[in-house]
């Protein structure tokens, strides 16, 4: 059965084991400190979410008669990565249309839960609120856009897409 040679190789295995796990900790420790840092390299600034001022309020009506379609044109270069005008889908549904119809109305195109979710229909209200940030509009969305944060260029771009109906 087990003589005591056997049962000394078993302990001086076990043993030299234990021994190089707290080598190896020591080790990793003498190369990676775990101390404490002093400050922070760089400091990312953040918006108190306590804001006491009362969100700008815009208006629509005056944005939308001074909306210039040819700036539109120019700003609207950006959303043709993924979408086209000419009725045809790409990434992105086609904008053909797109002010006044249904939220994800587009037959055929496989929108992201989040928009489809969405009830209503795109006005230029509700347009300039997910074109501002697509995924504060509509969280879970997967267009990957930031967003036009000009009230103007939003304008122009609106503008440009109801040139297009």
């Amino acid at each position: 059965m087990f003589d005591t040679m056997t049962l000394t190789k078993i302990a001086a295995g076990l043993f030299g084991a234990w021994l190089i796990l707290l080598l190896g900790k020591w080790a990793g420790e003498v190369l990676y400190h775990a101390d404490a840092h002093g400050e922070p390299s760089y400091v990312i600034e953040v918006a108190s979410a306590g804001n006491d001022e009362p969100a700008e309020e815009l208006d629509l009506v005056a944005l939308m008669a001074g909306a210039d379609l040819d700036k539109g044109s120019k700003v609207f270069r950006k959303c043709t990565a993924c979408h086209k005008v000419d009725g045809t889908d790409a990434v992105g549904p086609h904008l053909n249309g797109v002010v006044d119809r249904e939220i994800a109305a587009v037959g055929g195109f496989g929108y992201s839960g989040a928009l489809s979710g969405l009830e209503g229909s795109w006005t230029v209200e509700a347009l300039m609120g997910f074109l501002e940030s697509p995924k504060k509009y509509a969280p879970g969305t997967t267009m990957g856009f930031a967003g036009l944060k000009k009230p103007a260029d939003r304008a122009n771009v609106i503008a440009y897409l109801q040139s297009l109906n």
